[in-house]
């Protein structure tokens, strides 16, 4: 399995972060790098018991039915699972919650506006309201028959024109450079009297595979593409990637997995030849400065919640905030009409659309909003599944439990045992997930382990079983049959298990 957090990191470290630590001359300190210092050794024996792989699939483990600590949400299963508060928040910050859900609902308007702390929308964007694209506080869905695009939109990105470029990727300064004329990602809406900037566009094709047993499943590959463009041309380098909505459940919790917890997990050069190599996606934190380890977002680009919902205000709706203060989104300086339209700041309010305390609540909101207590943990067919999933491989990506840091900057996230069933790192996902699009030191087929916990929820918060970045799995047998590259031979496993094992497999991802 995974090495061991070694004493310096600089081992794990390849590519642009080895030129970017060669260049600092080993001045900068890296996050994690020290280990645990949030425990006592007491504490450090307690963590690593109870964080330790199972090999007891009789029953149960601890504490395993509450995969958000105490912070797992108990509340009946429906339509609204996702959408429950922490359950040790305090009284006061239930009252947060409760106003960051309200600004996450806002329905935003173009400016000038009579309802002056709501104008501001776009000139360009991609939906209305942090509610519409994550319906529910769940899954977006792919593009479909008469329906609207806004849980699934197009990133854009170019490899760097020039070594000035270069290098600025290589000292990860940015994750990548947005397309000259479109920025980096596609709006498919505008305000009244501009142009959108294009549609998404989407080709489907099926293809057979075999399961052991004569079963076929089709696995269906998108083909997208960008019609209408109404701004010209894009650059010839411009690549298009699809990103469908993640449910928001638990962001907190992940925000506060100790660095080091998962750099421990982390072996680039696949110094166990164990097949996997996933690598930390360490980012410039650009708030302080410094380097930080990647946890949001598809690629893992943001480490932080803060910073992943600034880049949603910014980016989805065109929203200014103090973390993008750009008032007009995402319009570049080849759209002039759209940057001579009249922007959302309220000098009364603040210098940003959504100045703070807006982007705070909604922050805190995302933070707390609580992972549904497991289902049938027990019993005995979800058991058998749980085996299964150990066999197979798939926990050397999808890690099943963590304990959260003791310092973590809210106490309803700290020192919590956790079940997210991710590493959170990135991973080669082989040639049929390939986006070819560098999203910082992820690759163009490199893709953050999302979490599993929630996800047999999928189908009762958001009325179907759409999987992977794009949404091209329709249920989860599918999902698994697209891993490829380091999780190929877990594919292979779970392709060739008898059809009563595969539906235990299922039965226990289908409890999370």
């Amino acid at each position: 399995m995974k090495r061991a957090l070694s004493t310096s990191l600089l081992p794990a470290l390849g590519g642009a972060l080895l030129l970017l630590v060669a260049a600092a001359a080993g001045s900068e300190p890296l996050p994690g790098d020290e280990g645990r210092t949030d425990l006592s050794d007491k504490d450090k024996a307690r963590v690593e018991t109870v964080t330790r792989p199972t090999t007891d699939f009789s029953k149960a483990e601890q504490y395993e039915a509450m995969s958000g600590g105490a912070a797992t949400s108990t509340a009946a299963v429906n339509a609204d699972s996702f959408s429950h508060f922490s359950e040790n928040l305090t009284f006061q910050q239930e009252e947060g919650f409760k106003l960051g859900n309200a600004l996450f609902r806002k329905v935003w308007v173009s400016s000038p506006s009579s309802t002056q702390a709501s104008d501001g929308l776009g000139p360009l964007f991609n939906s209305r309201a942090c509610q519409n694209c994550h319906l529910k506080d769940g899954r977006g869905h792919p593009p479909q028959a008469g329906d609207d695009t806004s849980t699934t939109f197009l990133r854009l990105a170019r490899p760097p024109a020039n070594a000035a470029e270069q290098e600025r990727l290589d000292a990860l300064a940015v994750p990548n450079f947005p397309d000259p004329v479109y920025g980096g990602q596609l709006q498919d809406f505008a305000v009244p009297g501009l142009a959108a900037e294009g549609r998404m566009q989407v080709d489907w094709s099926e293809e057979p595979v075999q399961l052991n047993g004569g079963e076929t499943v089709f696995l269906r590959r998108p083909r997208y593409s960008v019609g209408a463009l109404a701004y010209g041309t894009m650059d010839a380098s411009t690549t298009i990637s699809p990103r469908m909505t993640p449910p928001m459940i638990g962001l907190g919790l992940v925000e506060a997995i100790h660095e080091a917890d998962i750099l421990a997990l982390a072996d680039p050069d696949d110094a166990d030849s164990d097949g996997i190599s996933g690598k930390a996606a360490l980012v410039r934190d650009p708030e302080t400065g410094r380097l930080a380890l990647g946890r949001f977002g598809w690629k893992a680009q943001n480490a932080t919640v803060r910073r992943q919902t600034a880049e949603a205000f910014a980016n989805d709706i065109g929203i200014s905030n103090p973390l993008a203060p750009a008032t007009h989104g995402d319009c570049t300086a080849a759209q002039k009409a759209c940057l001579d339209l009249p922007d959302g700041v309220q000098k009364r309010l603040g210098d940003t659309e959504a100045p703070d305390p807006v982007l705070d609540l909604v922050t805190f909101y995302a933070e707390n909003l609580a992972v549904p207590a497991r289902r049938k943990a027990s019993f005995k067919e979800t058991l058998a599944g749980k085996k299964l999933l150990y066999e197979t491989g798939c926990t050397a990506c999808h890690t099943p439990k963590f304990v959260t840091r003791r310092d973590a900057r809210d106490k309803a996230q700290s020192f919590q045992l956790i079940w997210p069933y991710s590493d959170f790192l990135l991973h080669d996902m082989g040639e049929g997930l390939a986006d070819g699009q560098q999203v910082g030191l992820a690759d163009g087929r490199e893709w953050r382990t999302p979490p599993l916990w929630g996800i047999g929820l999928t189908q009762t918060v958001s009325g179907h079983t759409f999987f992977l970045h794009d949404g091209r799995a329709r249920n989860l047998t599918e999902a698994i049959l697209w891993h490829g590259g380091e999780a190929q031979t877990a594919r292979d496993r779970f392709a060739d298990l008898e059809a009563a094992d595969r539906n235990a497999l299922l039965t226990f991802l289908e409890s999370l």
